[in-house]
């Protein structure tokens, strides 16, 4: 109700005496303190910046070079070596003026040869391949220099000016690569003939494309990334609900409160919390886990007040600066949450209070309102022409306006969910169901990401992925649920802390002319069409964890990729093209790349571990095969992968209009195994050791492949891992639930003689 405060904040009216002036003063105090915050955020950006352009050096050190210029100079010695005489024999200033001159271009070179040293630095990644407990000489040097250089204490940002560029790879180190990695999966005769394609492309058409991609390389931050936002997220016209978007849960035995507004009031400020380290850039910068090493934080400018626009061939994201409030969805209707007063952020009682009142309001849903998301959820195109044609003008573009500018979208569930009942593992599955698509109108899809709060106190996360990859959000849900559940807290009876001012406005109800739901109708079918297809399934593995794997001296992530080989194996009777995401965030803008964990060694070991070879000889061949699987993620990282250099290699042979049939056929290979992840960065948040019930579920994504699986995973502590599997039920292969494991999970759940519970 901000604009209704500022209407009212003049009012005037015409007698005979004169024009009769009455301001309300308690509306002009709101303006000014809602400016007092817009100045404070507009310093606080300026004074960021100038932290981050002079690092990794310091602004009081401009003081210091100063200090030290002027004293040798006092001494009569000449610093500059003659050119502070130079610069005055063509400049009319003060000897003084000249020397504060020098002193600050003498800064801004030192500064710049830093970052440089720092960027060559940040390029050396030999460190990776060095094996546990052998460090080189040469790293422990680098580590030092590293650390030397990078000792102050950075800001968000600080670190994006020194991170290296992705490098291009040579074109025959990819596809000898390329041919290796599918080796195990083709026949003799398929893997000769697939060789002598890769030959005839290298020789031909292959280096014409390699030079427009150096070219790129040496002009673009990153040689990959626009790209691959463009063409594999923005340009796609299928739906993003299930195929793109992807979620995260709650905690797996612990519902903080049952208590569906206090829940929505604290996870609200939380996130916004978050929001405001990541605008104040107080956020600590990611680093590789274990190590000084930063990664790329670009993905953080785009996490709020950003949305997803549909447009006939591509879409298009949209974000602003700012935004004061988050758009609510409730039985059909949309509601605008102002969480910002007089310029302060309300408090998570008096977020409560105002999502109570969205509960409590009984008014209908308007025609057309109450399915008005499924456009979202449907193929882009429809979705596209019916904003164009209805949305444009008017009040539907002024309420849609309210919920694409809005923070963050908050669905208020009127189902419950999470792990209760006599069925946790069947609750579980539909718990996931419903956070990847919901009743396919009830949610935002096109959000950066939306808030799901259910009637029991459960809640979750929906995102949209082309503007961040799961470990960006990753760490902004851990925030969240941490600092819902540890920092926030709440009341003996489940409420909120904190005091209530009852005199907010009320939250605003968006108003809509929808002429017809024709297309609406039409956008809904295909979701749930989509929706009914998929088949999720969720599984706390707890008979060993991180804790077992790491005494064997093997990749925790290695061997879970190992045992989805067997997996499927066992499945399916063979092998597939896998696909597991790895990130590139050690070169600057970078997202990820793909780990090809089939690999000849893996294979190797399943045919003899299935073949009944002696277990010695399966422990060798497991070793290898986790030996070459680690390598195979480490060069991923280190932009030695496969699949982004082929990728960008077609995209230039598109605009170039020719054709290659080994491009061709490379791309369209179906992942029919597609596995990430979920990285926990920030264990120093949850107490598991006095508060072990506080398990994280991780999230997952939509199946990749009509007749393929889609596995996420996060290992939890030390002795568990949760799974996150999706298949569709069209095909008739693929089953994500298992008859082997899911008896072990209900065992542990009797056994622990618990369902989830309020904390």
């Amino acid at each position: 109700m901000a604009e209704a405060h500022q209407a009212v904040a003049f009012q005037f009216t015409i007698t005979p005496e004169g024009i009769d002036l009455q301001l309300s003063y308690q509306a002009l105090n709101q303006i000014y303190l809602s400016g007092v915050r817009s100045w404070k955020k507009r310093v606080s950006r300026m004074r960021n910046r100038v932290i981050k352009g002079v690092y990794p050096a310091s602004p009081s050190s401009w003081l210091f070079v100063v200090i030290a210029i002027l004293a040798t100079m006092y001494m009569r010695s000449d610093p500059s070596m003659g050119l502070i005489a130079k610069i005055q024999q063509h400049l009319p200033l003060r000897y003084s003026h000249t020397s504060l001159l020098f002193s600050t271009l003498l800064w801004l070179s030192l500064i710049l040869a830093l970052r440089f040293c720092l960027k060559l630095l940040l390029s050396y990644h030999q460190w990776m391949f060095e094996q546990h407990g052998r460090i080189s000489n040469t790293t422990k040097v680098w580590v030092t220099l590293v650390r030397l250089l990078s000792g102050r204490k950075p800001l968000l940002y600080s670190y994006q000016t020194s991170l290296p560029h992705l490098p291009v790879p040579g074109i025959k180190d990819t596809l000898s690569r390329y041919l290796e990695s599918v080796r195990p999966l083709l026949t003799d005769v398929e893997f000769k003939r697939m060789t002598e394609l890769g030959n005839q492309f290298e020789s031909t058409l292959g280096n014409r494309l390699q030079r427009y991609l150096k070219l790129k390389a040496l002009w673009a931050t990153n040689y990959v990334s626009d790209w691959w936002e463009e063409y594999i997220y923005l340009r796609s016209r299928s739906p993003i609900m299930v195929n793109s978007n992807y979620y995260g849960m709650d905690f797996l035995y612990v519902t903080p409160t049952p208590v569906q507004a206090a829940r929505a009031g604290n996870t609200i400020t939380a996130l916004l919390l978050y929001r405001r380290k990541v605008n104040r850039e107080e956020l600590k910068p990611s680093r590789v886990p274990g190590t000084v090493i930063p990664l790329c934080a670009a993905q953080c400018e785009r996490m709020f007040n950003t949305t997803r626009t549909p447009g006939v061939e591509t879409d298009v994201l949209q974000h602003w600066q700012d935004s004061e409030f988050v758009a609510v969805y409730h039985k059909g209707r949309y509601f605008r949450l102002w969480v910002y007063q007089a310029g302060r952020l309300l408090s998570p009682r008096e977020i409560e209070y105002q999502v109570q009142r969205i509960l409590d309001d009984t008014s209908p849903p308007q025609p057309g309102e109450e399915k008005l998301g499924a456009l979202t959820a449907g193929d882009r195109i429809p979705w596209s022409e019916m904003r164009k044609q209805h949305f444009s003008s008017g009040i539907n573009k002024r309420s849609l306006d309210a919920i694409e500018r809005a923070a963050f979208f908050v669905t208020l569930d009127d189902e419950e969910q999470g792990m209760k009942g006599e069925d946790p593992a069947g609750n579980l599955d539909r718990y996931a169901k419903s956070l990847l698509h919901g009743k396919c109108y009830d949610r935002w899809f096109d959000k950066s990401f939306s808030i799901v709060i259910y009637k029991n106190g459960k809640n979750g996360l929906n995102a949209e992925h082309s503007w961040a990859d799961a470990p960006t959000v990753a760490h902004l849900w851990e925030y969240t649920l941490a600092t819902d559940a540890f920092q926030l807290g709440y009341t003996e009876d489940g409420h909120c802390k904190g005091e209530v001012d009852r005199m907010l406005p009320r939250p605003q109800r968006l108003l809509w002319d929808i002429p017809s739901e024709t297309q609406v109708q039409s956008s809904l079918a295909v979701a749930q069409a989509l929706a009914n297809d998929v088949d999720c399934h969720i599984f706390p593995f707890v008979k060993f964890g991180k804790g077992r794997i790491k005494k064997l001296r093997i990749s925790p992530d290695a061997f879970i990729q190992i045992a989805l080989q067997l997996a499927y194996y066992r499945d399916r009777g063979g092998f597939c093209l896998t696909y597991e995401a790895s990130m590139t965030r050690l070169f600057r803008e970078g997202r990820t790349e793909t780990v090809r964990s089939c690999s000849n060694e893996s294979c190797a070991f399943v045919r003899a571990l299935e073949d009944g070879e002696t277990e010695d000889e399966c422990r060798r061949l497991f070793r290898l095969a986790s030996d070459r699987h680690q390598n195979l993620y480490r060069m991923a990282m280190t932009g030695a992968g496969i699949d982004r250099h082929l990728f960008c290699l077609y995209v230039v042979s598109k605009y170039l209009g020719v054709d290659s049939p080994f491009l061709k056929e490379v791309l369209a290979e179906p992942w029919r195994l597609s596995t990430s992840q979920t990285p926990v960065q920030q264990m120093e948040l949850f107490d598991l050791k006095n508060y072990p019930d506080f398990l994280s579920l991780g999230g997952g994504f939509g199946p990749v492949a009509d007749d393929g699986y889609g596995v996420s995973y996060i290992i939890v502590g030390e002795e568990m891992i949760n799974f996150h599997v999706s298949s569709k039920y069209s095909c008739g292969e693929t089953v994500s639930q298992t008859s082997v494991l899911q008896p072990l999970f209900r065992k542990h759940i009797n056994n622990k003689n618990r369902t989830e519970t309020a904390n």
